[in-house]
């Protein structure tokens, strides 16, 4: 698996603390950034992020901002993105199972450093189950082909 990571300014801790748990795990990855603390626009780093998911340069995405709005937001515009905004583990996992996401979005003002690895690790390890999940999957991409 191939990894992208980003954020903007508010997500920088969580988005070290997803590096770390991506190194343990023995996962390429690449972070795209912010390297600074100061004000950022989350779009500038989403966007660009989500094309290259979508383009199959790398597998998955996590993005961290202040609440994970925004970038999910973002990367929802890029056609093929399947991104959630996620704060619990339970929700990671489905994520995976039921809707096949390929990118992650977490808040570091929601949620901790601690619960961010776990949602990560989570969403990380959990597969598609396909079936009738596949073929919802099927209409979404349809109307998203429009």
């Amino acid at each position: 698996m191939n990894v992208l990571i980003t954020g903007d300014h508010a997500g920088m801790t969580i988005r070290n603390e997803v590096a770390e748990l991506l190194e343990e795990m023995g996962i390429t990855y690449e972070d795209a950034g912010c390297s600074c603390e100061t004000s950022v626009d989350y779009p500038d780093y989403a966007l660009p992020a989500a094309e290259r998911v979508a383009n199959g340069e790398f597998d998955r995405g996590i993005f961290i901002c202040g609440t994970g709005i925004g970038m999910s937001i973002s990367a929802n515009k890029v056609k093929g993105i399947r991104c959630a905004l996620v704060s619990d583990v339970y929700s990671a996992k489905l994520t995976r199972q039921h809707n096949d996401s390929n990118v992650l979005a977490m808040g570091e003002r929601v949620i901790g450093p601690g619960l961010a690895r776990e949602i990560a690790k989570a969403w990380l390890e959990t597969e598609f189950d396909g079936g009738r999940h596949a073929n919802r999957l099927d209409k979404v991409a349809a109307y998203e082909n429009q």
